[in-house]
Parts: structure tokens; C-alpha cells; sequence
């Protein structure tokens, strides 16, 4: 079982066009056996979570900005009825997304805006897998072109791109067997 986190919109365009991918891509994640990390947002995250949890995922688990719960529920305004429990960072978005990112195996990224550039980019600097689901809109469907944009890369982390929700749970799960193929005991 490895932790992917998702990453997407918590607002915008991109969450209305996305909705029922995200909870999809949500349910291709437990139905894989893996558990689920989000920076315990609303819109494509938060979908995806309770996709997640109604497909009978195992660990859900929010990494907030806020320092406590009252402070994530009264002050940004977040949820938290799709989490096994959620870690009050207290680090701010920023920071949140640094260990949202580091804490993850793998991140499947789906639809986007600013934050979820920042995730990607976090991702690329720490080679940490990353997958983007195509048709939310958003950053995520405009990346490869960024990518082409910013060659050459010094990353050399995994990215591939999938307009499917199991196919891309199966390309970074047969990725991350590859590449923990000694270590993979530690991941039952």
C-alpha cells in the first residue's frame, strides 16, 4: 500500500468540470488498495476523498494549513467529514503543500490552479511520481506544454498523463513497484 496524495482545484472551472472525475479517480485509489493524502480542501481534492472513502478506501488523511480544527473549519472555511483524520500543520498553504507532497509515495494531480502548480513544481524538485488525470481543465491539462516550455528538465521525476482514473492509479502503482522492487515488504 503506498500514500498518493491528489492534488487539484479547490476552486474554480476546473472543479465543476471535474467533479465526477475526481470522485472516480478518488474510488480508483482504494479500489487499489493504496491510501489517500489531500491538502484537506474542498472542490477536486474533497471530491476525490469522498470517492475514496465510498469505494471503501482503508487511510484518508487531510493535511490542513490551519494549526487546529477550529481554526481549518472557522477560518478556512474547509472540510472534514471525508477523513480518517486530519494533521493541523499550522504551516499555511504553502508549507501545507511541502508536506503534502514529501509525505506522498506519489501524487495524482487532477484539474488545477495556482496551488496546484506549486504541488507540481514541489513534486518535480523532490522527484517525487506525479500523474495528471486529463479532463478537469486547469493547470493539469495544460502541463505537458509547460514541460515542453521548460526543457531542459533537471528533474528526474516520473510524470505521465492518463484521461483515465484506473489507468493512471496503474501506471505510478507499477512505477513505485519498480522502483521499491527490493524494499517491497515494507509496503504490504
Amino acid at each position: 500500500m503506498y500514500q498518493f496524495s491528489i492534488s487539484g482545484a479547490a476552486k474554480g472551472e476546473s472543479v465543476e468540470e471535474g467533479q465526477k472525475l475526481a470522485h472516480e479517480l478518488g474510488a480508483a485509489l482504494a479500489r487499489a488498495g493504496h491510501s489517500l493524502l489531500t491538502g484537506a480542501t474542498q472542490g477536486l481534492p474533497n471530491y476525490a476523498a469522498e470517492g475514496y472513502k465510498k469505494a471503501g478506501g482503508k487511510m484518508s488523511v487531510g493535511i490542513s494549513p490551519a494549526a487546529t480544527k477550529v481554526e481549518h473549519i472557522l477560518k478556512y472555511r474547509l472540510p472534514t467529514k471525508a477523513y480518517d483524520t486530519i494533521l493541523y500543520s499550522g504551516l499555511h498553504y504553502v508549507g501545507r503543500d511541502m508536506l503534502l507532497i514529501t509525505s506522498s509515495d506519489a501524487v495524482l494531480s487532477i484539474g488545477g490552479r495556482l496551488g496546484t502548480l506549486h504541488e507540481f513544481t514541489i513534486a518535480m524538485e523532490t522527484d517525487t511520481p506525479i500523474g495528471f488525470l486529463h479532463g478537469a481543465g486547469g493547470v493539469g491539462d495544460e502541463i505537458d506544454r509547460l514541460l515542453d516550455l521548460s526543457r531542459p528538465i533537471r528533474s528526474t521525476a516520473y510524470v505521465d498523463f492518463s484521461d483515465s482514473p484506473d489507468d493512471i492509479v496503474a501506471k505510478l502503482s507499477r512505477h513505485l513497484d519498480i522502483v521499491h522492487s527490493k524494499y517491497k515488504n515494507l509496503y504490504l
